[in-house]
């Protein structure tokens, strides 16, 4: 199927695919003491709790063009936050040409879109290692929309909310619906891969991998930062009251720990654990 932006498919009644976008983030940082992770911890709660979190799903849902009906959102004890949004067909105030366009969302723009009902949530999950001195926070964030407008416009939006140095995203098209001469339509717009929709300049960023099925429309992408900073990864202080060998040291279990996350493995002394 090869549609131009300017084109529309004529359906025989409601488009009823279903399209969700699982975005997974992780933040990691190097806490040496007790004292240095539990203020992370309590950064992180502060920076991610769940009103800024609401803030941040409600941009998504103006994003997509959808109209919340009810959000329920809860703070944890010790840490970490949930929110869920309902959300349903909001009015079309415009329908843009971009609509099958392979190209990132707004950052973010007014942009309102047709939706149908569908819900949007994000659970946050703060943690740490017990020996190792890293503490990693992960937030998992669920947009499915059901009807023509895929959810994968609002991540451009969410990359950019999120302190990230891995991301794994999952996009898949459920369902089919119907043109008006009866054939089944199983998706309704060009895909090759998620990075359509993640911009240059962030993709230029990340070592990235894509496992796409591409006949069951499953598209996965996995993205590790390239370069980092230490000073972004300790807390409390700087790379320049630590000596080079500890520096050093440092940098080789923040690495470690990126791998495990992007390759899904446990890796001891150079080599992965099979589990």
């Amino acid at each position: 199927m090869s549609l131009t932006p300017q084109q529309r498919i004529e359906l025989h009644g409601f488009n009823n695919l279903t399209k969700s976008l699982s975005f997974n983030m992780y933040d990691i940082c190097y806490t040496k003491t007790r004292e240095e992770r539990e203020a992370y911890l309590e950064y992180i709660d502060e920076q991610y709790n769940a009103d800024r979190l609401t803030k941040i799903l409600t941009t998504v849902a103006d994003i997509i063009g959808a109209h919340v009906l009810n959000i329920a959102k809860q703070d944890y004890v010790p840490q970490g936050a949930s929110v869920t949004v309902l959300v349903s067909e909001g009015p079309v105030v415009e329908v843009p040409n971009e609509s099958y366009e392979e190209s990132p969302g707004p950052l973010p723009d007014n942009v309102v879109l047709q939706l149908d009902k569908s819900h949007i949530t994000v659970h946050t999950y703060p943690e740490f290692h017990p020996d190792e001195g890293i503490s990693t926070f992960r937030a998992d964030i669920d947009v499915s929309t059901c009807g023509e407008i895929s959810p994968l416009k609002a991540l451009n939006y969410l990359i950019h909310s999120f302190d990230t140095d891995i991301m794994t995203i999952d996009y898949r098209v459920r369902g089919f619906t119907r043109d008006i001469r009866g054939h089944k339509l199983f998706i309704d717009h060009e895909i090759d891969s998620i990075q359509n929709y993640i911009p240059s300049n962030v993709q230029s960023l990340y070592d990235m991998i894509d496992v796409n099925v591409y006949q069951e429309n499953i598209f996965h992408t996995k993205c590790k930062l390239k370069d980092f900073d230490l000073d972004n990864y300790l807390f409390g202080y700087t790379k320049e009251k630590l000596s080079k060998d500890d520096q050093q040291a440092i940098t080789r279990r923040l690495n470690r720990e990126m791998d495990e996350i992007f390759y899904g493995k446990n890796i001891r002394n150079g080599f992965m654990d099979e589990e």
